[in-house]
């Protein structure tokens, strides 16, 4: 985790100068985030229709509004609870839409790889219980940022696989269906294992 930390504090640096010009223009962070959003589902569209590389772009370009958003409200001291609560409310809606995308666009040509739609399912019930062993871990005041998958990650296996053609994209697939599954594992194991300490 250290080594995932140091990458997106890097990361963030060089957003920076982005960022001071946002606070500058006074736009606010929730803007930053519906923005997102926006570019998500527009994303999501294009998967759907078969536009890879075009959604693969609005995905990115959506990650990047993830990233804006929270340093933004740092940086303006307009961080709130509820602002980080959408904010990761959204982020469950961006990623549900773009595995529904990829889910109806192999619906649709399913004929040279029966196992893409069930594959995609299972990488999204992942990707989503994932999100949420963290989230319940942290609810009962459990600090659980443990994993081999977290969502920077998971959205950076969609764009190569959204980049290299729908090929590429069934082997991130299933890739993320099996990591996934892993991290949830790794998260239940460390809760036992903090819990365990006191019960």
């Amino acid at each position: 985790m250290p080594e995932k930390t140091a990458i997106r504090d890097r990361f963030r640096a060089v957003l920076d100068p982005v960022v001071l010009a946002l606070m500058k223009a006074g736009v606010p962070p929730m803007a930053v985030t519906v923005l997102g959003l926006g570019l998500g589902l527009a994303g999501a569209a294009l998967i759907a229709r078969g536009a890879f590389v075009a959604g693969g772009i609005f995905i990115i370009v959506s990650g990047l509004c993830d990233t804006l958003d929270g340093s933004l409200a740092r940086r303006a001291g307009k961080v709130s609870v509820f602002g980080a609560f959408v904010d990761s409310t959204i982020d469950r809606v961006s990623e549900i839409a773009c595995y529904g995308a990829i889910i109806v666009y192999y619906a649709a040509h399913d004929g040279w790889n029966g196992f893409a739609v069930p594959l995609t399912i299972v990488a999204l019930a992942g990707s989503l219980l994932t999100s949420y062993t963290r989230a319940r871990a942290e609810g009962l005041g459990l600090e659980c940022r443990v994993g081999i998958l977290e969502r920077p990650e998971r959205i950076a296996l969609i764009v190569i696989g959204l980049l290299f053609g729908r090929i590429a994209l069934f082997a991130m697939i299933a890739v993320l269906a099996a990591l996934t599954i892993v991290t949830t594992a790794q998260r239940i194991v460390h809760v036992r294992r903090l819990t365990g300490r006191t019960e």
